[in-house]
């Protein structure tokens, strides 16, 4: 099984956090010091090379001061229908 880490939806997810932490101004080394892990850890989701479970996500996203609900929202609407 693939899973979704290979899907359509999530790089769409990976390249939405990139931009966020473009936006931000912020290097992977900085958003890493921020959420306390090394600079290897965002390199590798952003790469799809480690997964983000839900926790690490709104970490992340904390760490970036995005607004959540909005970035939810329009992950949102590229999740399919079936897994």
């Amino acid at each position: 099984m693939a899973g979704t880490v290979h899907t359509e939806a999530y790089r769409y997810l990976l390249t939405a956090l990139v931009e966020e932490r473009s936006s931000a101004g912020l290097s992977q080394a900085q958003l890493a010091k921020r959420i306390g892990k090394p600079a290897s850890f965002v390199g590798k989701y952003e790469v799809g090379e480690r997964r983000l479970d839900v926790i690490e996500l709104l970490v992340v996203l904390n760490a970036l001061e995005a607004n959540t609900s909005d970035f939810v929202h329009e992950i949102g609407k590229q999740i399919p229908e079936r897994l």
